[in-house]
């Protein structure tokens, strides 16, 4: 016999019987008896309360593995984690040199809380005695079936859950540093994806991601949802290797449901009709508030032949009621329905639009494109048309200061004069709207915008309010 047969059979030799040996060791050994020891262990590595509610088992399928049940980690005397069962997989040649290495986790149905004080501290994050250095970790597979994960930030009143959602990383490396610096020292690749996700009457449902991180560098692309009956497709890049994370994010949301937008403000049917929206933003900072004065990009919302039901725009817009019922700024709410808008207005009023039972207008074109730099997005083309008339928007929303910076809204004739125009400013939540800016009294019952046009400029010249796409009706 060979000497190379020879050591292939003992290599073989010892393997088999180690195997056969951990065989002997998870049948007859009480792993009960270890599970203080595991849970002391695992406490001291995350800083937080681990504890096994059922029991600790083991098996050689699929690999050798440790099964634990009922896994409970707090932090702080709340939840973080529950989960029914979590698989931890160990690595079989470290054993034989006396060594645990944990080579896949798996976590089945696990319920994870993530909570935000009122103080801006995060309920998983260790207490000031418990911060030392992170371990390096080095993980073939980390996999998640089918968890909950639900947030809430007390500070803002922000919350969301999401269901449904599993998880796999292949391979997990983290190299040993401290926890700010944990994104530079993270690398794996995977995927995500989640059921759904709610958010009071907002849902997102079959959200996937693919990503890859390495170096520091984050890549989720593509990054895909339906909202509002569209499938949505994007990308995001997280660059967190300089002094500062830097942000990257592309998304396109085609042919949506300008009706499910709505019913978010009105619960009768409020609009007919498809819209696109796409935007292209860069920014950086760590937390929102020093994001703001450095969003890059452009955002942009556009429609045609779109239904809005209750009201008769083309009616209102002839007959301006000096109770004043009835406003433009009510009107250019509608430029800024789509995902952006409704964060920035706050559903400003929106609904004062869709209070009559009676009526619809027919919008058979609408722009609506920004560009924003240094957190200011200025209405580059910002117009819609009726059957009609044609309603133009101009000015900046300050997102740095949540304000807006004079908008105005007009009704504006075929050359693109203002026939009659009116303004808003101050913060989102409590905007101050000024009068619209007539020459006469409303005093009347009705006031005709075609001859107050003539009225305003009776020499047939005037400033240009609007030149953009919209094209005036004919």
């Amino acid at each position: 016999m060979s000497k190379a047969l020879k050591i292939t059979l003992i290599a073989a030799g010892v393997f088999l019987g180690g195997l056969l040996l951990l065989a002997i060791f998870l049948l007859f050994v009480d792993l009960e008896a270890f599970k203080p020891r595991l849970e002391a262990a695992a406490s001291s590595a995350l800083g937080m309360e681990v504890s096994v509610g059922g029991r600790l088992g083991g098996g050689l399928s699929p690999g050798l593995h440790l099964t634990l049940k009922d896994v409970q980690i707090r932090n702080r005397g709340t939840d973080v984690i529950l989960a029914e069962e979590a698989r931890l997989g160990i690595d079989f040649f470290p054993l034989l040199r006396k060594e645990v290495r944990i080579g896949k986790i798996v976590l089945k149905n696990p319920r994870i809380s993530i909570e935000r004080d009122q103080e801006g501290q995060f309920n998983f994050e260790k207490t000031a005695e418990a911060r030392e250095p992170l371990p390096a970790m080095n993980l073939a597979q980390v996999t998640v079936e089918d968890g909950t994960l639900r947030y809430a930030d007390k500070r803002s009143g922000e919350e969301f859950e999401a269901g449904d959602c599993n998880l796999s990383l292949h391979p997990l490396r983290l190299s040993e540093g401290s926890l700010p610096g944990l994104m530079k020292n993270l690398s794996f690749s995977g995927k995500l994806s989640c059921g759904e996700i709610r958010k009071k009457d907002f849902t997102v449902a079959d959200l996937k991601i693919s990503a890859e991180g390495k170096n520091g560098v984050i890549d989720l692309d593509p990054v895909t949802m339906r909202v509002f009956g569209s499938q949505g497709t994007g990308r995001i890049q997280a660059d967190y290797s300089g002094g500062v994370p830097a942000y990257d994010v592309h998304y396109s949301l085609p042919h949506f449901d300008i009706g499910g937008i709505l019913n978010t403000l009105s619960p009768q049917k409020a609009a007919e009709g498809s819209m696109d929206f796409s935007a292209n933003l860069s920014m950086q900072g760590r937390t929102l508030k020093e994001m703001k004065p450095t969003v890059q990009g452009e955002f942009s919302l556009r429609g045609k032949n779109l239904i809005l039901h209750g009201t008769d725009l083309d009616e209102a817009f002839s007959r301006f009621e000096s109770s004043q019922s009835f406003n433009l700024v009510d009107v250019g709410a509608f430029f800024l329905a789509g995902p952006v808008g409704l964060a920035v207005t706050k559903g400003y009023n929106f609904a004062g639009i869709l209070q009559g039972s009676e009526g619809k207008s027919e919008i058979r074109t609408l722009v609506s494109d920004w560009k924003v730099e240094g957190g200011l997005a200025q209405a580059q083309d910002v117009a819609m048309a009726t059957e009609k008339n044609r309603i133009a928007l101009q000015g900046r929303l300050d997102f740095i200061n949540e304000r807006f910076d004079d908008v105005t809204v007009a009704v504006i004739d075929a050359q693109g004069c203002p026939r009659v125009r009116q303004t808003i400013h101050g913060t989102f939540e409590n905007p101050v709207v000024e009068k619209p800016n007539f020459l006469k009294t409303l005093t009347g019952p009705a006031l005709n915008l075609l001859e107050m046009g003539r009225d305003l400029f009776p020499g047939g010249e005037c400033e240009v309010f609007y030149s953009g796409a919209v094209a005036a009706p004919e």
